[in-house]
């Protein structure tokens, strides 16, 4: 299982620390560090919708200002490549080639359940 996100996010702890607590293997991608490419964005859309990925409530967003340009899907994998931080965190791919996104207790109870 890949965990990508970054370090000091809410969301990404909480996930962390779940996997964690319950020894659950993951290996870590700091998106701070590693800018996932065109076939990674394109992969967890296979199990993803776009809306799902970009997070245009990130003050990131509203820093580039790209609500002003009306993005397609197209424009947003692109921006998504140049700024991983638009990413909503975390984006895990589990090993059977699906992949979930964001923390959501109940969810993660059920989906590693002991």
């Amino acid at each position: 299982m890949k965990i990508y996100g970054i370090k000091s996010c809410g969301s990404v702890k909480k996930a962390l620390s779940f996997l964690e607590s319950r020894k659950i293997p993951y290996e870590f991608i700091d998106l701070k560090l590693f800018h996932p490419t065109r076939p990674d964005i394109e992969r967890w859309l296979k199990s993803l919708t776009i809306s799902k990925i970009f997070n245009s409530q990130s003050a990131t967003y509203r820093n580039l200002g790209l609500k002003e340009l009306a993005l397609d899907e197209e424009g947003k994998i692109e921006w998504l490549t140049k700024e991983p931080l638009l990413i909503k965190r975390p984006i895990i791919e589990l090993g059977s080639g699906e992949v979930m996104v964001g923390f959501d207790l109940k969810e993660y109870e059920s989906r590693f359940n002991d």
